[in-house]
């Protein structure tokens, strides 16, 4: 079963920016689509983006133009750039594939944008 890490949150102002990654325990290149998700305090945990294993994206109307998913199968590891971040995008960001269902849910990676 592949495991997921996720790194690189921290406490940024807004406008400003962060990638995140998701390292893989295994080969991600047979999981066709890899995904980042949010949960604010409070709320539900929401999708952000996914990407294919041909790099197609979708994301969420909210992150539109301020977000890029990117994914590199050799290195088995996910991003999340983050930019223009607003105080709206404070969370914990998990990644994970609907392949993995609840087993790929990782602790998370906390991101908080001071306005």
């Amino acid at each position: 079963q592949v495991q997921l890490l996720e790194s690189g949150g921290g406490l940024v102002q807004a406008g400003g920016s962060l990638t995140l990654s998701c390292a893989a325990s295994g080969n991600i290149v047979r999981i066709n689509v890899m995904g980042w998700y949010r949960q604010a305090p409070g709320k539900q945990r929401e999708l952000v983006a996914t990407i294919t294993r041909g790099a197609n994206t979708n994301y969420a109307d909210s992150v539109k133009g301020r977000f890029t998913i990117s994914r590199d199968n050799v290195k088995n590891t996910v991003y999340l750039q983050m930019n223009s971040l607003k105080p709206e995008d404070t969370a914990v960001y998990y990644c994970n594939a609907p392949s993995l269902g609840n087993a790929g849910w990782g602790q998370g990676t906390q991101v908080t944008v001071s306005s």
